[in-house]
């Protein structure tokens, strides 16, 4: 074949490739229109998300908004009730309880959220892997994944703390290990769902290499099985964080870690309740409004529901 020949063929290649590209972000492009037009239909899941957000501003930036040091002990306040100076009333060392849920939202949600993160990245690659190229990858990661599903996730992170020791870090290894086959079960699913699309065929036909057509092509097809799925993690991250520092297997007693506050106000549920409901409430509100904003996001991408 002449040089004039094979530039041209590279030519059509790259006007195909291009052409193939532009269809996919112009279907993106009409695809999240219509998802913001039902996602707002859904009024409970629009409040969960607005709760979500204000949580996570105040993650950021609600330490600096904290009216006393949490840390600071003041004996003259102890087992306050909640009044005009303390809002949500003092601890057993007459520490502010607002100001210790503020300062420790970082804590619980940046352990929780980058957890997630990590589990969701690992399990979508090896989803992605195994349901492109299947075979032995594939057997793999779906037997490795029945090994990880037969342990409930809290027993499953209790097992990995004990082994690994308490700590804050730990737990995050431990959330991050039973988060990963969820992710990698679905993404599996999705990929295989996606990879006879018209527009994987013809990249394929085209010449594009295994890592383009995954990465490119495949997965932009299954995002949103894995939005879905991320938001719906974070709560049972929330909650397996927040239980394994009640257990005392998490962050210090001394953190404002809200699992680590509800541990050590148990022994005041009778003579001082306020030490209990507040870091309680905090950490159900926070885990309903991931799960309801999780539930809209799926009713809204199912396209079986109306």
């Amino acid at each position: 074949m002449s040089n004039t020949q094979n530039e041209q063929v590279n030519t059509n290649t790259s006007f195909e490739e291009n052409y193939i590209d532009e269809n996919i972000i112009a279907d993106k492009s009409s695809k999240t229109k219509e998802f913001v037009k039902k996602f707002m239909k859904r009024k409970t899941a629009v409040a969960a998300f607005a709760v979500m957000v204000f949580l996570l501003i105040i993650a950021i930036i609600g330490p600096s908004l904290a009216p006393y040091d949490p840390a600071a002990y003041d004996y003259d306040n102890m087992l306050a009730g909640p009044s005009a100076q303390h809002l949500f009333g003092t601890d057993q060392f007459g520490r502010d309880i607002f100001s210790r849920i503020l300062a420790g939202a970082p804590l619980t949600l940046g352990v929780s959220l980058s957890s997630v993160i990590v589990g969701a990245a690992l399990g979508t690659v090896l989803g992605l892997l195994a349901g492109y190229y299947g075979g032995w990858i594939e057997r793999l990661v779906m037997r490795g994944a029945d090994v990880l599903f037969s342990f409930p996730d809290i027993l499953l992170a209790i097992a990995i703390v004990a082994i690994l020791g308490p700590g804050i870090v730990n737990v995050f290894i431990a959330v991050a290990v039973f988060t990963v086959p969820s992710f990698a079960r679905i993404m599996r699913s999705a990929t295989l769902s996606v990879k006879s699309a018209l527009y994987v065929e013809v990249a394929r036909s085209l010449g594009c290499k295994d890592g383009r057509i995954l990465f490119k092509h495949i997965f932009p097809g299954t995002i949103q099985s894995l939005i879905v799925n991320f938001t719906m993690r974070i709560g049972s991250a929330i909650m397996a964080a927040s239980s394994l520092s009640f257990l005392g297997f998490g962050a210090n007693v001394t953190d404002p870690e809200w699992g680590a506050m509800l541990s050590q106000s148990r022994s005041y549920l009778s003579t001082a309740p306020h030490m209990v409901y507040f870091p309680g409430l905090v950490i159900f509100v926070t885990v309903l409004a991931f799960n309801l904003f999780g539930d809209g996001l799926r009713d809204t991408l199912d396209p079986k529901i109306k």
